[in-house]
């Protein structure tokens, strides 16, 4: 028994060596472990694939980008506001002068006025004058100077026929009216029950609007339809889209403009919303009043 245990018993230099075995092993081990022996693929930026992915990743960052950008809808450049003019990227002092312009109650009637008056670049300009918006009146002053005065000269009230009344044969008599288009006022007049002002003309689809100037020296209402007024101070969106020639979306316009501002007081306001030309503010005072 005494000779099995001095078989397990071992002197101080072998258990320094076992000791220095278990330290090698357990190290070999660690290393085995922890530490990764496979090669990490080198990437080729100058690859193919690679400039192919980074085109993708370039072209969708433009689309975003483009995405972002403010979008630009018809406007009268007349009622240009501080915000407004910063969102179109206009400098501070370019703005200020277009607001003492204004302010002498002058009028841009143009693109080059704009420019004159607030001295853009060119490259600004060519950006956001596709959109300026002007009213039909200042579109058409010049086509108006084309008229001749011998052959349509304006008659007065008790001289003029009543537009309720001409037949399509009379509406005919008019350069720019023919058989269609004086049928198609004839029944547009008729799906109305009557017109119940001159501006409602400008309504008929095709119609030129220098083609309703000339009716309009020889014919005019005289027989107006009667229409009960809606207040546009408690009139909603949909009470204001059934104004025959005006959308819902100019309607609901007015209305947000009318809760935006806590009423309307005056219909000249309304001249600073998108989309509101002479004629539909004059259309809209035939069925609105402001209470």
């Amino acid at each position: 028994m005494k000779n099995f245990k001095s078989h397990l018993l071992f002197n101080k230099q072998q258990r320094a060596g076992i000791l220095l075995l278990v330290i090698v092993i357990v190290a070999l081990l660690s290393t085995y472990l922890f530490v990764s022996f496979s090669e990490e693929p080198i990437i080729d930026i100058s690859s193919a694939e690679v400039k192919a992915v980074q085109a993708q990743i370039d072209s969708l960052r433009k689309a975003e980008i483009e995405r972002r950008k403010p979008k630009l809808y018809p406007f009268n450049p007349n009622f240009i506001t501080d915000f407004k003019a910063f969102a179109l990227g206009m400098t501070p002092e370019e703005f200020d002068r277009l607001k003492h312009f204004r302010s002498k109650d002058q009028w841009i009637n143009s693109v080059d006025d704009f420019k004159r008056v607030t001295r853009v670049s060119d490259s600004l300009l060519d950006v956001i004058s596709p959109y300026f918006k002007f009213p039909d009146w200042v579109k058409n002053a010049k086509l108006k100077k084309e008229f001749t005065s011998d052959t349509y000269s304006e008659r007065s009230f008790d001289q003029k026929i009543d537009l309720n009344k001409a037949t399509e044969n009379q509406l005919q008599e008019i350069s720019g009216i023919g058989e269609a288009l004086s049928k198609r006022i004839v029944v547009y007049r008729d799906k109305l029950g009557g017109f119940a002002g001159d501006v409602q003309l400008y309504e008929v689809w095709g119609l030129d609007p220098l083609v309703v100037q000339r009716a309009l020296q020889i014919f005019t209402v005289k027989t107006p339809k009667p229409i009960r007024k809606i207040n546009v101070n408690t009139a909603s969106a949909s009470d204001i889209a059934t104004i025959p020639g005006i959308s819902f979306e100019l309607a609901k316009r007015i209305w947000e403009y009318r809760v935006l501002h806590e009423g309307i007081t005056d219909f000249s306001a309304l001249e600073k919303i998108d989309g509101m030309s002479a004629h539909k503010l004059a259309l809209i005072q035939l069925y609105l009043s402001i209470k």
